[in-house]
């Protein structure tokens, strides 16, 4: 019997569909018990997912939604790469931007699955490497033109043949990563592989490949049905939206504009960058999967957040977006920024579906600023150390009709993925003290809905021979997080770094920054969200409630929320905040 002549039963759909995201999570777990780096077993930048022979996706656990969406287009290339030169016991390693990844420090790991000798399935793991090669220690290089001084490319390799390690291969990859911890990290990777290889075959096992199929084909149909009924809510339309993004490393000042298109025609949705700027001669640019990821982690915001995420998510949407964009940049340029031109293409995203679905936008999140360290550390015989210093760079996002935004959120990119390091394992992995880490009053935009907090860092750097990587967009006043209807912005991100004799250096959104001395001082602000709706209409007690509790100063309380607070008291003053909500 055909896979196509199996009674559908939507009850076993529904449960498979539950149990290949059990399976996925149970590698995420595997991957946040064995890594070694905080990058992966605490921020937790990676994603693991399962893929059907072809390399469409099964099901997938976004930890960092934009490594997830990249993952799809990669598995059909090794597939298409290697064709019938895929065996049981295989394992693949890819990261290269031009054949399909979104960032060279984004390492994935493949292992084809296979049941009664034919290739059914793949698992898959990917995540942030401490190192992968180039000109700088960390995988960040501001000063990178081309891709060869930003990492070593690993297109589509295999490391494992049927079983046996390829010690030739697998030597020449990490002869060329700076950090032992990668590797280890690799083969963490590997073994959250065989967790899903093992949960696969199980299901093939219990179920046998004619009913699986034809569930799955199911699944997907399912799965795209309820996509387009989505999309069908939206009136239909073409929707401009419009974002900026800021100084691309080599030009002081320059400006990248991004341009978008959104149109709306029964139940499918096209995203159109025709017109966005091109491409930089810096590292300020994405690869197409970068952009096609931001572009989805932003749609699944706006709309069902219970939709099952495989293969049938993608077909009702289109991405145009013309090569030699910034946004889509061609071999050989520098893309390391790519992941994080998320903040700015989702603000396109939001603005233009603030026209149509109003009631489902948020306001601007904080645009990323973030500062990596690499160096010595003296406590352990000056071996090599990286942090993206994740805690510090996590601001709010924006408020949305019914809730303010998530204080101490971090990047839209990560979605609340990323989480932040806890303080002791932070300062045991890092010869970095902290001084303090906390919310950072009045960074919020105001509205009806406030935005979420941001933050307010300092550490004390003790490491020797320490450089400090700048990489961001959010330290230009027009990179505020973007108020709507009526709310306002964000505070401005800030980062300066006060040297032992008391000379303070204020890097650029990109830039290195050699010999650190110990004893210097980082300060770092993350900004709030902006805020949505008018300001004056948010419920006095609200705001009282954020005064007291040091959310918002009395000041900020009076200047934009129209509420009279005593600054000594904390009491509000009704007729003093009747007149000023009137006027």
């Amino acid at each position: 019997m055909s896979s196509a002549e199996h009674t559908i039963d939507p009850i076993l759909a529904s449960v498979l569909q539950r149990r290949l995201k059990s399976i996925t999570e149970e590698m995420g777990l595997t991957l946040l018990r064995t890594t070694r780096s905080p990058i992966l077993n605490e921020a937790r930048d990676f994603v693991t997912g399962l893929y059907d022979a072809q390399g469409d996706m099964l099901e997938q656990t976004e930890y960092i939604p934009v490594l997830a969406f990249a993952l799809q287009p990669v598995c059909r290339r090794i597939v298409e790469f290697f064709g019938d030169d895929i065996h049981d016991g295989d394992v693949i390693l890819h990261n290269d931007v031009f054949s399909g990844g979104n960032q060279n420090a984004d390492v994935a790991a493949f292992k084809p699955i296979f049941h009664a000798g034919k290739l059914v399935a793949w698992a898959a793991c990917k995540g942030h490497q401490a190192d992968i090669g180039g000109a700088v220690a960390g995988g960040y290089n501001p000063e990178a033109r081309e891709v060869w001084q930003e990492a070593f490319r690993i297109p589509p390799v295999k490391v494992y043949d049927r079983g046996r390690r390829r010690d030739d291969v697998w030597n020449l990859i990490f002869a060329n990563v700076r950090l032992k911890i990668v590797e280890e990290d690799i083969k963490a990777q590997l073994g959250g592989c065989v967790v899903g290889e093992r949960g696969v075959k199980a299901l093939y096992e219990r179920y046998g490949p004619d009913v699986l199929a034809a569930q799955l084909a199911q699944l997907f149909d399912s799965t795209e049905r309820i996509v387009r009924a989505e999309i069908t809510k939206i009136p239909d339309g073409r929707y401009q939206g419009s974002s900026v993004a800021h100084y691309d490393g080599v030009n002081v000042g320059s400006t990248m504009n991004i341009e978008l298109a959104v149109t709306v025609a029964g139940s499918e949705v096209t995203f159109d960058f025709t017109g966005s700027s091109p491409q930089t001669p810096g590292f300020v640019n994405a690869p197409y999967a970068a952009t096609a990821s931001a572009l989805m982690l932003t749609f699944l915001m706006l709309i069902n957040p219970d939709i099952p995420h495989n293969a049938g998510l993608h077909r009702p949407i289109r991405i145009v977006n013309p090569e030699g964009s910034f946004l889509n940049a061609a071999f050989p340029a520098a893309t390391t920024f790519g992941n994080s031109l998320t903040g700015p293409t989702s603000d396109a995203i939001l603005r233009a579906f603030a026209q149509a679905i109003p009631e489902m936008v948020t306001a601007g999140w904080n645009r990323m600023i973030s500062l990596a360290l690499t160096g010595e550390d003296p406590r352990h015989a000056g071996r090599r150390f990286v942090d993206i210093l994740f805690l510090a760079l996590k601001g709010g996002s924006g408020g949305t009709q019914g809730a303010d935004g998530y204080d101490h959120i971090g990047l839209i990119n990560c979605a609340g993925g990323l989480a932040a390091q806890d303080y002791e394992m932070f300062e045991i992995h890092n010869p970095v003290h902290i001084e303090f880490h906390e919310y950072w009053p009045d960074s919020a935009g105001a509205g009806r809905w406030r935005g979420g907090l941001g933050v307010e860092s300092e550490f004390v750097v003790a490491g020797h021979n320490v450089t400090a990587i700048a990489f961001g967009d959010g330290v230009d006043e027009e990179a505020r997080a973007f108020g709507l209807f009526g709310g306002t912005t964000g505070a401005i991100n800030t980062l300066s770094i006060e040297a032992p004799d008391g000379s303070v250096r204020r890097p650029k959104a990109k830039q290195i920054l050699r010999d650190i001395m110990p004893g210097s001082r980082i300060r770092q602000q993350a900004g709030g969200g902006g805020g949505y709706g008018a300001a004056h209409e948010r419920p006095i007690d609200v705001v009282l409630e954020d005064v007291h509790n040091g959310l918002v100063s009395p000041d900020q309380a009076r200047a934009l929320y129209a509420v009279a607070v005593d600054p000594e008291t904390l009491a509000v003053d009704r007729a003093a905040t009747e007149k000023l909500r009137k006027s």
